[in-house]
């Protein structure tokens, strides 16, 4: 190897040892191709040479850097050669099949020989941008893989910038609430909200994230009753019921606001049910004595006027002994039926247990529910209404006590013991009739 061949060497070499660039001296031989007069072993890396140290220089370009180099570079270098300058100071070249990327910066000199001969070579200095390129990479990539993962989901997700503005809107969230994500994008979150949760949306928004803690995650989701209902606003106007986790976010110093919005629909329905069950008499369909207490206490609770009354059944056992449980059953839902059609609401009629019912009359004074008790219980005499009788009509009447709220009564127990108390002196004073209590 030449003196002038290892001198190059020895500074790219000690450059290499301070910054770890790739740096090459690039000539031409007699017959005008490129050769490689002088590199560092960083150059040597790049281009994949396994045996550098055997190399002896000038090296020819293509024998080197045949399979790496793409054709833009060889072009650049003999353009460079031809004008005795770049055209542009920086140029980046992917080698390895773009597993690295390399930016070059290609720089003629001229040197004069011994004999007067000017002899032009490129100096190529080279830094290796790969991590640097796959750091700008991985956000891209974290990006495509968190859009993959939101869109993936079950649950709706949707998120607000600052403004309250929709920024994000998963196909989850498509499907629930019926928009596209195109619709919806830039708009205000309360186009997803009924109209009654919408005048302190902003507000409630503002609170929580004043008081949002990272390091706090609530145990259980909002619940769906009267006290906590949640609802969002489907595209056709209907009302939808879900659960909701938002969580506060802070993207180069401005807030987001991420919601995940599961849809429980079904689960509500069931509460819904249940509720309903748990109130309701499963043979009559009517009020069970739960939840006629419980409408009674409520209307304790004010000042207004109240009256109630209590039915029985005037030898109910005999009609069970002569026809049948299944008849006496049919006979308590014909009862239900026509006590509902004439006690409306605002009051209530309910199976207070076994063949005893309760109507419960806001508002009666004693002479109003003393008259609504004696027209039903004619009713019931005259067998005034209509039924399909499984078998032939069953005939029966009832006895009714009646009793009239006191003066700021708040006791639900007095009030329905003195209902009971007219009700077994209708009894003993022959039945079918109407005592006050």
């Amino acid at each position: 190897m030449s003196e002038r061949s290892n001198l190059p060497n020895q500074i790219t070499d000690g450059v290499a040892l301070s910054l770890a660039p790739s740096v090459a001296m690039i000539g031409r031989d007699e017959g005008g191709k490129l050769v490689v007069t002088a590199c560092n072993k960083r150059f040597f890396e790049m281009t994949g040479e396994a045996d550098a140290d055997r190399q002896t220089f000038p090296i020819r370009f293509d024998a080197l850097i045949a399979d790496s180099a793409p054709q833009a570079f060889r072009e650049k270098l003999l353009e460079c050669f031809a004008c005795g300058q770049t055209q542009e100071p920086e140029q980046t070249y992917d080698f390895r099949n773009a597993t690295q990327w390399w930016r070059f910066a290609l720089k003629p000199i001229r040197q004069v020989t011994s004999g007067g001969t000017a002899m032009h070579e490129i100096l190529v200095t080279g830094f290796d941008l790969t991590a640097k390129m796959n750091q700008a990479a991985e956000p891209e990539v974290g990006s495509l893989r968190y859009r993959a993962l939101v869109d993936l989901a079950y649950d709706a997700i949707v998120t607000i910038d600052q403004q309250h503005n929709i920024t994000l809107f998963n196909r989850a969230a498509e499907n629930l609430f019926g928009y596209s994500s195109a619709e919806v994008l830039g708009r205000r979150i309360e186009t997803l909200l009924p109209e009654k949760f919408r005048t302190h949306h902003s507000r409630k928004v503002q609170h929580f994230a004043d008081s949002y803690q990272t390091t706090l995650r609530q145990m259980t989701p909002p619940r769906m009753d009267d006290s906590n209902s949640v609802y969002g606003l489907h595209r056709d106007g209907s009302l939808i019921p879900v659960e909701i986790a938002v969580s506060k976010i802070d993207v180069n110093g401005a807030t987001e606001f991420t919601a995940v919005v599961r849809d429980i629909t079904d689960r509500a329905r069931l509460m819904e049910l249940l509720k309903k069950q748990a109130a309701t008499d499963a043979l009559t369909g009517l009020p069970n004595r739960r939840e006629c207490l419980e409408f009674v206490e409520k209307l304790l609770g004010t000042h207004d006027g109240l009256s109630v009354f209590i039915l029985d059944i005037d030898f109910f056992k005999e009609i069970n002994d002569s026809h049948g449980h299944d008849s006496g059953d049919e006979v308590l839902r014909m009862l239900a039926n026509v006590g509902a059609s004439m006690i409306l609401e605002p009051n209530l009629f309910a199976r207070w247990g076994g063949e005893e019912f309760v109507a419960v009359l806001p508002g009666a004074d004693e002479n109003l529910a003393r008259m609504i008790a004696d027209q039903l219980r004619q009713r019931f005499e005259r067998q005034d209404f209509e039924h399909t009788w499984r078998v032939k009509p069953i005939p029966f009447t009832v006895s009714i006590g009646v009793a009239t709220r006191e003066a700021n009564e708040g006791d639900v127990d007095a009030l329905i013991k003195r209902a009971d108390r007219a009700l077994y002196r209708a009894k003993r004073s022959g039945r079918n009739r109407v005592e006050v209590g």
